[in-house]
């Protein structure tokens, strides 16, 4: 590690924060109504749509409203894929895709986990990537801060059912945060070197005087809203590591902005709805110090060197650089594997599955940890206040007091719906993973052996569970037992996730909101912060560590001890 390196990092950090709190205004005034220089375009939507952005939804009209819009938004990304092959704007003459492969992408997208076992540019046609993943990127982000509003609703109102209009969410969501903010980055990007165009693939000769072809394509800004929706899905298979994708390491910082502006700003429109913005910047400082705290874990485990390496006397100034770009640096490669994995985005501008095992670690388990550090934009604010129950909760028994949280009494109903939304996580990614590793159709996909191999899985499954997209890259996922069970890992990480989480929102709005008094724990001070991220740490650890265990520690160990697998 160097002080260079820090100070790129915390540059970037300091550059997300600074942008996070107008943007965390202005979000609050999109809720609420108050910007509307769109007008015009909405009630032309509105219009075409049959909807009445007026009429109140309760938590489970508002939840119906997000399932088929889901559901309607699979089966259309399910049709497109597989007949890709007759569609237009399909210069390569790409066949479509496998049934199974088309209900694992067309799943992945639409929950936004962006999980990719097909390779990109290699499998998918240019309206494909637009029509197709481009809209869902756009509608899987806008969903999550369309129930990430409701849920804040909850808070804010007193009394009522209802959580506002799932419709009129996603429409001002997109067409006011999603699609400028778009614009804006991916213009960046087409001016950084990353490629915009319908033309085909460009062939080129090579020295020795082969042909290449080098893949092009409607990139740029489909890589906007893929790190500003918290998506991650590459348009090349490389991904964020490709040079068309992340050119510069100024692209490479860009990207972890865009990751990250949004949910970090969430967490303050939390405070500006509430009516307190201290409470936002309580869960944004928890959030802050998970992202440092991962980033230096990585940082220091690839910047130490491989030990097998330095046992040979390789020089270990580069630190372990396998996997990784030099154009981007350790630095970067850190702060970006903690912010895609924190932020549910699932990009990446290295391989994990060159990461020595503690580097390795600290993505998947920020994966585990509920994908709130950030976490995805919408996903990650709920699902913080989730835990932000749960830590008010565990205050309340210590003190022996009923637990509230901003005037809100905690009660049976609400710990019971947010300990299911909890478990939903350790049952999904560890049911799978261990009847995955018993079964030779799924051990077949992976390559390694011992701990590595289980990590591989692992991490698999806790990857499409927490909805990130991001893969050991040596597992061959795209096999029919692989392809279903990842989809269904993703749609029980998505959706049995939020209809508790709506649950309680809806309990919560309808009870009144009371004056906090001299006895109320309070919630924005040094004191919640530290037991909130207790809470969190403690949770992933008693669902987790033995499993990590038996993985990335155990192979750690064995590296030290000269051993590989």
């Amino acid at each position: 590690m160097t002080l260079i390196g820090w100070a790129q990092i915390a540059l970037v950090l300091a550059c997300v924060v600074a942008a996070a709190v107008p943007l965390g205004r202005y979000m609050a005034a999109v809720a609420a109504g108050r910007v509307t220089f769109l007008a015009p375009v909405e009630r032309v939507v509105y219009a075409a749509a049959g909807i009445d952005p007026r009429q109140a939804q309760g938590w489970r009209g508002y939840t119906l409203a997000m399932l088929a819009a889901n559901a309607a938004g699979f089966l259309l990304l399910y049709a497109l894929l597989r007949g890709q092959a007759v569609l237009p704007l399909n210069p390569q003459g790409l066949d479509g895709l496998t049934p199974w492969l088309a209900f694992n992408t067309a799943v992945s997208f639409v929950t936004n986990t962006n999980w990719q076992a097909y390779g990109g540019e290699s499998a998918l046609s240019y309206f494909s990537q637009m029509a197709g993943l481009t809209v869902q990127n756009f509608l899987s982000a806008a969903t999550g801060m369309a129930l990430a509003l409701a849920v804040c609703r909850a808070f804010a109102r007193s009394g009522v059912k209802d959580l506002g209009n799932f419709w009129s969410d996603l429409v001002r969501m997109t067409l006011y945060v999603l699609v400028p903010l778009s614009l804006l980055v991916g213009f960046a990007f087409v001016a950084m070197g990353m490629p915009q165009t319908l033309a085909p693939f460009a062939e080129a000769t090579t020295l020795e005087g082969a042909r290449q072809v080098i893949p092009l394509g409607p990139a740029a800004f489909q890589i906007a809203i893929k790190h500003l929706g918290t998506n991650g899905g590459g348009f090349f298979g490389m991904n964020s590591a490709h040079p068309f994708e992340g050119p510069t390491a100024l692209t490479s910082a860009l990207q972890i902005w865009s990751q990250q502006v949004i949910p970090f700003a969430l967490a303050l429109t939390f405070g500006a709805i509430v009516g307190d913005i201290r409470q936002g910047r309580a869960l944004l400082l928890v959030m802050l110090a998970y992202v440092l705290a991962g980033t230096w874990a990585v940082y220091g485990s690839e910047a130490g060197g491989n030990p097998l390496h330095l046992a040979l006397g390789i020089d270990a100034a580069q630190g372990n650089m396998e996997g990784k770009e030099v154009r981007f640096g350790q630095a970067l490669v850190a702060l970006f594997t903690a912010t895609t994995t924190g932020a549910s985005c699932g990009a990446v501008n290295a391989m994990f599955e060159s990461f020595m095992p503690l580097g390795g670690l600290v993505p998947l388990f920020l994966i585990q940890l509920g994908e709130v550090l950030p976490g995805g934009v919408g996903s990650g604010l709920y699902g913080m206040l989730v835990f932000a129950l749960l830590a008010v909760f565990v205050a309340g028994l210590m003190v022996g007091r009923t637990p509230e949280y901003l005037g809100k009494k905690v009660q049976a109903r609400e710990v019971k719906l947010a300990m299911l939304a909890v478990l939903v996580l350790p049952a999904a990614i560890l049911g799978f993973t261990a009847v995955a590793l018993v079964l030779p159709a799924a051990v077949a996909s992976i390559p390694a052996t011992g701990p590595h191999g289980l990590s591989e899985m692992l991490y698999a499954y806790s990857s499409a569970a927490g909805n990130n997209g991001s893969a050991f890259g040596g597992i061959t996922a795209d096999t029919p037992w692989m392809d279903v069970t990842l989809g269904i890992a993703m749609m029980l990480g998505r959706f049995a996730y939020a209809v508790p989480v709506m649950a309680i929102a809806g309990s919560l709005a309808a009870k009144p909101r009371v004056a906090e008094s001299v006895g109320s724990f309070p919630t924005h001070g040094p004191l919640f912060v530290g037991l909130l991220a207790g809470v969190i740490l403690i949770l992933g650890g008693l669902q987790f560590m033995p499993a990590l265990a038996l993985g990335p520690l155990a192979e750690h160990v064995s590296l030290l001890a000269g051993k590989t697998f």
